[in-house]
Parts: C-alpha cells; structure tokens; sequence
C-alpha cells in the first residue's frame, strides 16, 4: 500500500500539470486540388504552411487541370483549386464550384525536355519534325497540352506526338525513361528535373504563356485555412519558392 498510494499521487500531479498548460491545436487537414506542375513548388509551400499553423496537415492531390475540376463537379472534396490556366478554372466557376474571385499567382511557359545531354542535338521547336523522333506532348484539354497546341498554330510547326499525356509530369516521365526523345514541358517542370533531363528553351513559346489562378472551393471543409494557404501562396514568401523553379510572377 506504501508503494501504491506515492505512485497514485505522482499521477494525479502529472495530470494536473498536463491540464494546466496550453490546450494542444485541433487537428486539422487541408484538402489542396493543384496542377500537376505546381508539385514540386507547393509541396515545400506546404511544409513551411503546415509548420507556421500548428495541428495543420496540407494534403495534395497534384493532377492536370481539367481531372481535377472534373473531379470537382463530380462531388470531390476539397479546400482550395489551384489550376495551371484560366480556362479550367473559368470551368469551375461556371459550375459554381468557387467561393470567392480566383487570384493569378503565377506565370508559366513551355519548353522542350531532352534526355540529359541532349543525345539528338535538338536546338528548338523545328527540330522536333525531324525523322526518328518519338515526341511525346500532353493531351489538348490539359493547359500544357493547349499551350502546345497554341504554339504550333502560332509557328507553322506541326508535331506528330507519339502520345498525348494526361498532365506534364507524365510527358516529363517518358523523357525521362528514354521512351521519349523529346517533350514539350513548362519550364518550372524541366528546371526541377534538372540532373535528370536538359531544357531547351525555344522563342515561340512566349505566344503561349499560361497564367495560373488559385481559389477557395465552394463549402471547403477548412474554408478559413483555405484562405489562409491561398493567402500566403499569394504572398512573398509564396512568390519567393515559386520563381526558385522558373514561374513567373503576374
């Protein structure tokens, strides 16, 4: 009894002292529905967020645009939408699936992945004709897929893709296995994978520069940390992380 009735007190204090102090943050998780192209980016935007508000878990789900307003409309939850054109998140506003004004944070334009030495010598858009080339490109709904399609129409080139990717980071992939020679990427994606692949930076591409706008989605779970991450990728330190790959600012 002499043993047990110290150990009882020691608990008892412990309790006490555990109560008295500050109340531990709710648990909180961030659904962010964001470009393909915005991974690398908004995945260290997501750990300095997540580190500045206690109890906070930034989850993401990185797809083409045009998946990830269908998904939307088709019911998926989530806080914020971060697409890598207008067009698709004019979609999602029309089917109103927005609280609030998108914002344009960031810029983007295409350039050419080559494995890394550039093995076939590709200088720019034309070569991409050339006899021999598997050229892959992404698929004419998804925003790197249209700006491709803007840049042929602008230069006169027409490309013959072996296949049409879903999101850039697949067009990115094949460059990197070797089942592509080449592919048109953005140049923030080309940048990350630097080591991996080349870039090839071509001026027919500034006729295409795609703008990115970022919303809070109607009936968000977390809809006031929803405009608190849109917020702060908006903001410096946001805008800072974004240029380290290559987006531009608006």
């Amino acid at each position: 009894m002499r043993r047990v009735v110290p150990a009882l007190l020691a608990l008892a204090l412990g309790a006490t002292a555990c109560g008295s102090g500050e109340p531990a943050a709710e648990a909180k998780t961030l659904t962010v529905f964001a470009a393909a192209s915005l991974t690398e980016s908004f995945g260290t935007l997501g750990k300095r967020f997540e580190a500045q508000n206690s109890g906070v878990t930034v989850k993401f789900s990185f797809e083409g645009s045009s998946a990830l307003v269908q998904k939307l409309t088709q019911g998926a939850k989530a806080d914020v939408f971060a697409s890598a054109d207008q067009a698709n998140m004019d979609k999602a506003a029309k089917g109103e699936l927005l609280d609030g004004q998108p914002s344009v944070f960031a810029t983007n334009r295409l350039a050419i992945a080559v494995g890394k030495g550039n093995p076939k010598g590709i200088k720019g858009l034309a070569d991409l004709v050339k006899d021999g080339l598997t050229v892959v490109v992404c698929a004419p709904q998804v925003p790197c897929g249209s700006a491709a399609k803007k840049v042929q129409q602008s230069s006169g080139v027409t490309l013959k893709p072996a296949s049409e990717e879903q999101d850039v980071k697949s067009v990115l992939a094949k460059v990197q296995s070797g089942d592509a020679d080449a592919g048109l990427v953005y140049v923030t994606d080309a940048t990350s994978a630097a080591g991996k692949v080349d870039k090839v930076d071509f001026p027919e591409a500034a006729g295409a520069i795609n703008e990115y706008p970022i919303a809070v989605v109607k009936d968000a779970p977390q809809a006031q940390l929803a405009g608190l991450f849109r917020d702060f990728v908006l903001g410096e330190e946001g805008k800072k992380e974004l240029a380290k790959v290559g987006f531009g600012t608006p």
